[in-house]
């Protein structure tokens, strides 16, 4: 199974059952993930344990900060796009999360960088 897809579907599924924590699998990709979220405002905090990290979901007057989690590229179909491609997720109201040569980061700072990459997740 495809473990960032996993840790996604675990954060979702942490919102909908109102959990204050999740703790999901750990890789270097799902912990930058992670932080890219919370540097955006859609999670409290991202602990690194050992096998392990502890995500401290965020809420906003008792409602979730995200609304929908949706995985773009699969590792059946990846989905990569070039700078001039990178889409806008509800016209500017939520985020891409984008691969790059140089890290992970939100279709906006890829834009100000001026690189493409690999579509990995659409978040709002």
């Amino acid at each position: 199974m495809d473990p960032v897809a996993d840790a996604l579907i675990r954060i979702k599924n942490a919102y909908s059952a109102n959990k204050q924590s999740v703790s999901v699998k750990y890789s270097k990709l799902i912990f930058n993930l992670m932080k890219v979220l919370q540097k955006e405002g859609y999670l409290a905090d991202a602990e690194d344990k050992k096998l392990e990290i502890i995500v401290t979901l965020k809420y906003l007057n008792r409602k979730p900060a995200i609304t929908d989690i949706k995985r773009i590229s699969k590792p059946s179909l990846r989905v990569y796009k070039g700078v001039a491609d990178l889409p806008h997720v509800l016209n500017g109201l939520g985020i891409a999360v984008i691969s790059t040569p140089k890290g992970l980061m939100t279709d906006k700072t890829a834009r100000k960088s001026q690189v493409g990459g690999e579509v990995l997740a659409f978040v709002w």
